[in-house]
């Protein structure tokens, strides 16, 4: 029998999905079993909190997202043009007489920067915290409000 030459189709998105599974590997849990008899694995996941960002007249409004969080463990700095809010939702202990089955919450430190926009006030900015949803205003610049000008006809 002569030899023969097998050429193989390179699939590139069936690589990116072992490479996937490969590197979710590094960072899954034990498999937990399911109620069907398979199993599930967990993921730790990254946390960022959520923000929204809107504006009116007067000022730019960034509300985010805190569950869990108290007002110390948030901090808000302004600096060279940048806003930032950080903080860290610490980890609770296991209990010695509890088995945790599923942690989905995610803990740890976080940042989120924002650039200040150009009609808004860097040095009145401020915030308030209140049952987990922090709220950054930041004050439109006097200078850069629309005003009407009343033009006379002569």
């Amino acid at each position: 029998m002569k030899n023969m030459t097998v050429l193989t189709r390179w699939d590139p998105f069936k690589e990116m999905k072992e490479l996937q599974d490969r590197l979710s590997s590094l960072f899954t849990h034990s498999p937990l079993p399911r109620g069907d008899g398979k199993e599930e694995t967990m993921t730790v996941a990254q946390w960022s909190p959520l923000v929204d960002i809107s504006e009116d007249e007067k000022e730019y409004l960034i509300r985010a997202e805190l569950p869990g969080l108290r007002r110390e463990d948030v901090k808000v700095t302004v600096e060279n043009g940048v806003l930032s809010i950080s903080g860290e939702r610490k980890y609770e202990k296991e209990e010695q007489n509890r088995k945790f089955h599923r942690i989905e919450r995610a803990f740890g430190s976080f940042v989120r920067i924002f650039a200040i926009p150009d009609g808004a006030d860097a040095a009145k900015v401020t915030a308030e915290f209140k049952d987990g949803v922090l709220s950054v205003h930041l004050a439109k610049d006097e200078k850069t409000k629309p005003r009407a000008v009343e033009v006379k006809v002569a």
